[in-house]
């Protein structure tokens, strides 16, 4: 069993879909390791580094040869893929939505395309969900953006010359990044408060010592669907909410919002008009910007000044913090590899509902229910 792991050509890509910890533990289940050439640099892992720890490190067309399992960060361009075994498996976030003719072709390869992204939340899997474990620090990093574009202090201070007041910040969107933020604006000392469409993320609001913001008005409305993941709220909602949101927002000083949608485009929560009751001088950072965002204006990858706000457009924050999120990342690949691992048969072979949530192509043929029949 060969398990190749991959230099990630995207660009602004830093992060390594293995580290020498989860390389070790690989060959402790009988495979056979290689590395790209480079792959770990940006996450502050030299070659050495993986050639230490058992790994063969070469080139991308020698690490590629007869590769049975190929890890990465982001899905590969399919016309970098040379050499693999016939069906080998490709386990990477693969984006299966805003890259649907990417996976075609990775079908057409005859590769079985793993979505890391579409790992079931289950109590089972939860070690092997890709989304929750970069989200967390992205959460925590998308806080300390605000703090370094902010030009006041977080805390309240008080000093021979006056008290300095404690920043205000709101956090939209309490999942998992969101719940970090809060913790993280905590710690530096701001006056938190948070939303969220699900009425049971509440309770823990709370107990991070954040005050919840909630529409009380509408009843029934929970906002949870399958998996744990928020939908679309009825238009009764989202006008409660926008009336609830506009009076609150105008008080921050800094917004973190983090609502995403799986497979649809960010919900847009502050509007131009919002932006315009704000202070001048405050902070927002649209962690959701890659997916279309969900504060107008916001563009990814640019910070903008709008009604002298800045709006920090976020993409790609996991990559800010590339050792960090890598090891947690390869940690997620290898828990789920080795859940499945057969001694016998010297590779893993996945059940049915783990292996029919996340395999997108099989046979030469795009099977996941989600993407069958869409263009």
């Amino acid at each position: 069993m060969r398990i190749a792991v991959l230099k990630e050509l995207a660009a602004g890509e830093t992060r390594v879909a293995a580290t020498p910890e989860t390389v070790k533990k690989f060959i402790g289940l009988g495979a056979e390791l290689a590395v790209e050439t480079g792959a770990g640099v940006q996450a502050s892992i030299s070659d050495s580094d993986y050639s230490a720890a058992g790994a063969k490190v070469g080139s991308r067309a020698d690490v590629l040869k007869g590769a049975n399992i190929i890890l990465g960060i982001q899905g590969p361009d399919p016309k970098d893929l040379s050499g693999f075994a016939d069906g080998a498996w490709l386990a990477a976030g693969l984006n299966p939505f805003g890259e649907r003719a990417r996976v075609d072709e990775y079908a057409r390869l005859g590769i079985e395309a793993l979505a890391m992204e579409f790992m079931p939340r289950i109590t089972r899997a939860q070690s092997m969900d890709i989304l929750s474990s970069q989200a967390n620090l992205a959460g925590y990093k998308a806080v300390l953006l605000a703090a370094n574009a902010y030009g006041r202090a977080f805390p309240m201070m008080m000093t021979a010359a006056g008290t300095v007041s404690a920043a205000r910040a709101f956090i939209m969107g309490v999942g998992v990044a969101g719940l970090q933020a809060i913790a993280t604006a905590r710690r530096l000392g701001a006056q938190v408060s948070a939303t969220d469409v699900r009425s049971a993320t509440k309770e823990q609001i709370i107990s991070l010592g954040a005050k919840p913001i909630f529409v009380e008005s509408v009843a029934g409305i929970e906002g949870e669907g399958a998996g744990g993941y928020a939908t679309e709220m009825s238009e009764e909602y989202q006008k409660a909410q926008a009336e609830l949101v506009s009076a609150h927002i105008a008080k921050q000083d800094i917004v973190i919002t983090t609502a995403l949608i799986p497979g649809r485009p960010a919900p847009r929560l502050i509007s131009d008009a919002q932006l315009a009751t704000m202070r001048t001088g405050s902070v927002i950072v649209d962690m959701a910007a890659e997916s279309g965002g969900n504060v107008e204006g916001s563009v990814s990858g640019e910070t903008k000044r709008i009604h002298g706000v800045t709006v920090i457009g976020a993409k790609n924050i996991a990559a800010l913090m590339p050792a960090d999120t890598s090891a947690l990342f390869s940690r997620n690949l290898f828990n789920f590899l080795s859940a499945f691992w057969d001694k016998e048969a010297g590779r893993p072979i996945l059940d049915e509902e783990i292996g029919n949530a996340v395999r997108l192509t099989q046979g030469g043929k795009v099977v996941h229910d989600r993407l069958v029949g869409q263009n």
